[in-house]
């Protein structure tokens, strides 16, 4: 361990073991969430508590099948752990495996045996395969890794004090393994890692074979150290491939008998439960009904179950701003606060309910295993459309933000399904779009239910998910047709066993989620609503004192009385504003999609990020109107074209608005992590101008043929 540096502690093992499960018991809320130096992998990290004056970090790395990686996240991986200066590299590693699948979760760990790390081995999930007529002996195994194990169930909290205790005395002592080597290097392998280590300065001939293997993309080895292990790999004949090949299977071999030793099944005609549930939610047919049917449940619930909540929210941001407006002076500082930072933050908090709902069922799917079978089942049609059974993974994750499903297609081995993938997993309608649905579905149709229990507004709701995932569907057979590639991929995924969400990670899933949400999008909206309140309620030159004097003038002639005269004024002050002339510039252009300025100004700023565009509405339509209880979109549908008796919002321009959301690429962010994971300003470019036609010409036709 470094001099001054707290311990690090790895949390490492295969997808599906349980790893996170764990991190979050261990750290709690207590965790931080960035990037691996370098890279846009998400790196999460929490403290724990070792004395009253003393840390550990523990770091849950990305799952990794073993030392030789399929994935950007798995060469982060192989990066730490052979880079002894690597900031992140642990003094301990905690290895989570699943009891029901050890045989292929012990690889890995007798790989970083091999690398001299200290390791405490967690077999999880002992309760599933106790339950599935197995019985479990530890010694076998503990006598076979040289290093403590122990025993776990983190859904049930089964002897987790037990690791409490053994985590600390380990790093009091940071004991090697007993048993340092368990793959015994060929003469060959010998030969070329005894030279590596000897020209870097290190003792592990094993860290020396896997450089041999990964010289090309280790980040630490200098171009000198490249050129160095490339000749010695050459002049040898080290078969790369060959003997990657050849290590597995001997390590598989020789730990046969002790997992058979550690894991005894007693022999069972019966399938598992896992089984029997596979053979309908896996069908051929009634697997993907079955997924459609979790779908709808899911839009279903997002309006139904988020209703109350957010008429509580909004209405008491409306008697809020109400309430201060009446009692607070009246100077420039009241409508900043009143028509800025409030209308903003009312347009934040108003869809933490919706989002709460969304990453609430979204994780149980997760915890349960469902999801995998998801991956699995729409693989061959995915093949169909350019991309692969994990491009699901990042279209579903879409329907959260696009930003991490793009940066999950770094599980995609093949770069054209990749790229299309990040293509077109903006157009899935994701999380940021719900608060413009949910302003705009209420002008398209009343609410109300069919059969007494579906929400009307629900099925459109659905209808526009269903609209996005066809616009990237047939996106991606464009790109497919024009991308060339050197060939298709295969997928290779594990369906773990069905087991019952671990609450704790549902919850602490959607804590980090809305929380996400409320400060990052919440920050943005707010400092773009009170940038919006000045830009509305300041006017070049004299403008705004005309508007005012025209106001004066109209209230003579058309006899108004006081209410009608300071919604006029308003009216006037805010199209003479600075926003005004913005918008008034872009109308030409949107207005044959049935958009007025209004509409312009908020297509503008929520380019920042979609969801700004309810703030926007909310800071223009509380400057723009009298002072009042009224609710966003109570003002919003009271709206008229001026000159006109007709609705602004009426059900061609908010339909034609939705479509336009639907498909247009309006997030900074989503640009920004597209030129990062591609490295190249080409993608996005191309990916916006597409995107922005496709939008455009949607709600072109919409608009024309509603109106």
């Amino acid at each position: 361990m470094k001099a001054g540096r707290r311990p690090i502690v790895a949390l490492l093992g295969n997808p599906n073991s349980g790893k996170s499960s764990l991190f979050n018991y261990l750290t709690g809320l207590h965790q931080d969430v960035s990037n691996f130096p370098g890279v846009t992998v998400d790196k999460k990290s929490g403290m724990i508590s070792l004395s009253e004056n003393e840390t550990a970090e523990i770091i849950d790395f990305p799952g990794t099948y073993s030392v030789y990686p399929n994935s950007t996240e798995e060469k982060i991986v192989i990066n730490t752990l052979v880079n002894p200066d690597n900031d992140n590299y642990p003094d301990l590693v905690i290895y989570v495996a699943d009891a029901t699948q050890l045989e292929r979760h012990l690889l890995f760990a007798t790989q970083i045996i091999d690398l001299g790390f200290p390791m405490i081995f967690v077999m999880n999930m002992v309760d599933l395969a106790e339950k599935d007529g197995k019985t479990v002996d530890i010694k076998p195994l503990e006598k076979y890794l040289g290093v403590k194990v122990i025993c776990t169930s983190v859904r049930n909290g089964y002897q987790l004090d037990e690791l409490d205790f053994a985590l600390k005395q380990h790093l009091k002592l940071l004991k090697k393994p007993d048993k340092s080597v368990i793959y015994q290097l060929s003469d060959n392998e010998t030969f070329v890692a005894s030279r590596i280590i000897k020209s870097l300065g290190t003792d592990n001939l094993y860290r020396g074979k896997i450089l041999a293997h990964h010289f090309q993309w280790i980040d630490f080895l200098t171009e000198k150290n490249r050129v160095f292990i490339g000749d010695l790999v050459t002049r040898s004949g080290f078969n790369d491939i060959r003997l990657q090949v050849q290590e597995t299977m001997r390590r598989y071999d020789d730990y046969g008998m002790t997992v058979r030793q550690t894991i005894s099944t007693v022999a069972s005609a019966h399938k598992s439960t896992t089984d029997k549930i596979d053979e309908i939610i896996t069908h051929r047919f009634l697997g993907p009904v079955f997924f459609f049917v979790i779908m709808f449940f899911i839009f279903q619930a997002i309006f139904s179950w988020a209703s109350y909540p957010m008429d509580m929210i909004e209405e008491g941001f409306a008697l809020a701003g109400a309430y201060l407006d009446k009692h607070l002076t009246d100077v420039w500082w009241t409508d900043l606060l009143v028509n800025g930072l409030l209308a903003g933050l009312g347009g934040v908090l108003v869809f933490v309910p919706q989002i709460a709902i969304l990453f609430f069922l979204i994780a149980l799917l997760e915890e349960s295993g469902y999801m995998s079978r998801v991956v699995f089942m729409f693989d061959s049609i995915m093949q169909r459309f350019g991309m692969n059974g994990r491009s699901m993974v990042a279209l579903i994750s879409s329907g959260a933000c696009a930003i991490p499903a793009i940066m999950s297609a770094r599980t995609i081995s093949n770069p054209k399904e990749r790229l299309i993938t990040i293509l077109v997993s903006p157009l899935i309608s994701c999380s940021a779009r719900l608060p413009v649905y949910a302003v705009l579905i209420g002008f398209v149709v009343p609410q109300g239910t069919v059969l007494g229990i579906f929400n009307i507004q629900g099925f459109v709701f659905m209808g526009l998910y269903l609209l996005g995932i066809l616009g990237a569907l047939l996106s991606a057979l464009f790109f497919k047709k024009i991308l060339k590639s050197d060939g298709s991929s295969f997928l290779m995924i594990e369906l773990p066993n069905y087991k019952p969400p671990i609450w704790k990670n549902v919850f602490l899933t959607v804590w980090e989620k809305v929380t996400s949400f409320v400060v990052q999008a919440g920050k943005v909206i707010v400092i773009i609503s009170l940038v919006l309140w000045f830009l509305a309620s300041f006017g070049p030159g004299i403008a705004m004192e005309n508007a005012e004097s025209r106001a004066d003038i109209l209230k003579t002639e058309r006899q108004l009385d006081d209410k009608q005269y300071e919604h006029l004024k308003a009216s006037l002050k805010i199209e003479a504003s600075y926003i005004g002339h913005m918008g008034k510039w872009l109308e030409p252009a949107i207005a044959p999609l049935g958009f007025d300025w209004k509409i312009g100004i908020a297509l503008i700023t929520s380019f920042a990020a979609r969801e700004v565009f309810v703030g926007t509405m909310a800071t223009i339509y509380s400057i723009g109107s009298e002072s009042d209880e009224k609710t966003i979109r109570e003002k919003m549908a009271a709206e008229i074209r001026p000159g006109t008796d007709q609705m602004v919002y009426n059900t061609a321009t908010a339909l034609s608005l939705l479509v336009f959301y639907v498909f247009a690429l309006q997030c900074m962010s989503t640009m920004a992590i597209v030129k990062r994971e591609t490295d190249s300003w080409k993608w996005p470019i191309i990916q916006f101008l597409f995107m922005g036609i496709l939008a455009y010409v949607s709600a072109f036709i919409v608009y024309q043929l509603f109106s």
